[in-house]
């Protein structure tokens, strides 16, 4: 019996969450015995045709080309799944979205005649039902392996939705906004990262995205009250993840307020 068929593309991001696959080790060797690997630029140059069960797209769609090319992907895959946050909410480079990118593009390089991009830099799923989002930037390389194992078995993958805090308070990580007064996104960004910058006395930046709980109604309030300089809250919830819909949502009423 031929094992299921795996292909792993990259669109618009650093790597950084091809890395994470690759950094399983251990885990990667027996991920191996249970799939077949057919498309992984990252680890081989071999490649095997379409279709696939299972598909994996890192990075966002920021170009024509990425457009067209997603269309294929998802035809060519029995389950398609967005991974990391470029995938699942644009990624750092939406902040294009966010002013003009014909005028990034001026300033950036010395011939944007020759690039070929779109305005917006968008999650996988605004081109194309995804079946399944991890998120995180880096993803957690051990939520990935979850998804896959739950695939490979038939059954719903289970994984956690709580906020960075919980995380904070099982490790014992003294609140950063209580105990330092700095404005910190982990009431509300998605679990994943084990708590990192909190844990070295900096704020949470959102990496993981929104989590679906979030309750950024209650926390915009108390984020302002900490600004260290005018805007901070904005720039703290338009970052990483600043495209996903809760934070994007949550900045947009912030500024609505503001002009008034």
């Amino acid at each position: 019996m031929s094992k299921p068929t795996l292909a792993v593309h990259k669109f618009s991001s650093c790597d950084g969450c091809q890395l994470s696959i690759l950094n399983l080790e251990d885990e990667l060797l027996e991920l191996v015995g249970a799939v077949e690997v057919a498309y992984f630029l990252e680890a081989t140059s071999q490649i095997q045709p379409g279709p696939y069960d299972i598909a994996m797209v890192e990075g966002s769609v920021t170009t024509p080309h990425e457009a067209e090319r997603i269309h294929k992907i998802r035809a060519e895959s029995k389950i398609l799944i967005a991974i990391g946050t470029c995938a699942t909410a644009g990624g750092i480079q939406s902040l294009r979205n966010f002013t003009q990118a014909d005028e990034l593009a001026d300033f950036t390089y010395d011939h944007p005649e020759y690039l070929d991009y779109l305005p917006t830099s968008t999650a996988i799923s605004e081109h194309v039902p995804v079946d399944l989002e991890i998120w995180g930037c880096p993803l957690n390389k051990y939520q990935l392996l979850e998804a896959v194992v739950a695939l490979l078995q038939g059954r719903r993958p289970n994984l956690p939705t709580h906020s960075v805090c919980l995380d904070c308070k099982r490790q014992g990580v003294v609140c950063v906004m209580v105990a330092e007064g700095i404005p910190c996104a982990g009431p509300a960004t998605r679990t994943g990262c084990g708590a990192l910058c909190p844990s070295n006395g900096r704020g949470c930046y959102g990496c993981f995205g929104p989590a679906p709980s979030a309750d950024l109604d209650t926390l915009v309030p108390r984020l302002q009250a900490l600004e260290r300089y005018p805007g901070e809250t904005v720039h703290l919830l338009r970052n990483f993840a600043g495209y996903a819909p809760k934070f994007r949502q949550a900045v947009d009423s912030i500024l609505e307020e503001g002009a008034k």
